[in-house]
């Protein structure tokens, strides 16, 4: 805009003259920013929608016969009925293994909106994107996820462009970020991974999370239930290994780690991990950051 109208107020038309943008940050976050040399330039985000798909006999993902290796990397883990024979519907083999399926689909949803979201960003000159936020939600009931990612896209004042073009990108801002650099880190990208461990139950894991002991042996009240424990054990696991393998040497600042079940049925469930953080480099040593200047004095 290169006229401003004369009854608009002097310091408004400086800002219509220098531009307009938006931002997803606090105002604390915001001033915190401006205080470090960023300059937030838009609001970007990024959406892809999966239609999910379901395991299937026959899968390759069965196979893996070890815990947290095998030959294709992924944990399977097996469990027999202590009894015997007892009757044709008894349980008595039982299997926790990793459902890859689950982990790559929605690797491939989030990737698909954090790259749509980098476009973006790319599109109006940006060096970096703070303060992200990505969410997964379920529309309607036709097993369709949609992945949406966002964050504020900023420039370093004065400073150049990332060397291979691609902004940079971080769950940080305000302050946190602050610190972060005064640290002597820099953000990189964000690491984000889902691990998926499905529970087949056998006799003992149904009894036992029905509320009953067994009847075919003693069972102490309070009781560790084994193959429930080891399942949560291993989606902890699997989630570290996925995101470790996205930091190609670098640090993990910041991680957040989310675990949900969905039972199924008789002690069948899905046991899921999600492992959020900052994939982060140090370049400096520890260098605090100027005091920052009042905006409003008393006096």
């Amino acid at each position: 805009m290169t006229s401003v109208p004369d009854d608009v107020p002097e310091a408004a038309g400086r800002r219509f003259q220098s531009g307009a943008f938006t931002s997803g940050l606090t105002v604390p976050d915001f001033a915190a920013c401006l205080q470090m040399g960023l300059e937030p330039v838009g609001y970007v985000q990024g959406f892809c929608v999966m239609q999910w798909g379901w395991y299937g006999a026959g899968s390759p993902y069965l196979r893996g016969t070890t815990p947290y290796g095998g030959t294709h990397g992924q944990y399977s883990e097996s469990w027999r009925c202590p009894h015997g024979y007892v009757s044709a519907d008894h349980r008595t083999w039982g299997q926790n293994y990793e459902q890859a399926w689950v982990e790559n689909a929605w690797g491939q949803g989030f990737g698909t909106a954090y790259t749509r979201m980098i476009e973006e960003a790319t599109s109006i000159g940006a060096h970096g994107v703070i303060g992200l936020v990505d969410t997964t939600a379920s529309l309607g009931e036709m097993g369709v996820l949609e992945f949406h990612v966002r964050g504020t896209a900023v420039k370093v004042s004065g400073g150049p462009p990332p060397p291979d073009g691609r902004p940079w990108t971080t769950y940080l801002a305000g302050q946190r970020l602050a610190k972060l650099v005064e640290a002597g880190y820099m953000p990189i990208s964000i690491a984000a991974a889902v691990s998926s461990i499905r529970v087949w139950a056998y006799c003992v894991t149904e009894y036992l999370m029905e509320g009953r002991a067994y009847s075919w042996g003693a069972q102490v009240n309070g009781a560790e239930i084994d193959q429930v424990a080891k399942a949560h054990m291993a989606a902890r696991q699997v989630a570290r290994e996925h995101v470790r393998a996205q930091l190609h040497g670098d640090s993990l600042h910041g991680a957040a780690i989310v675990v949900s079940e969905r039972e199924l049925s008789e002690g069948d469930q899905v046991v899921e991990c999600t492992l959020r953080g900052n994939r982060v480099r140090r370049f400096k040593d520890f260098d605090p950051l100027a005091r920052p200047r009042p905006t409003l004095r008393l006096s």
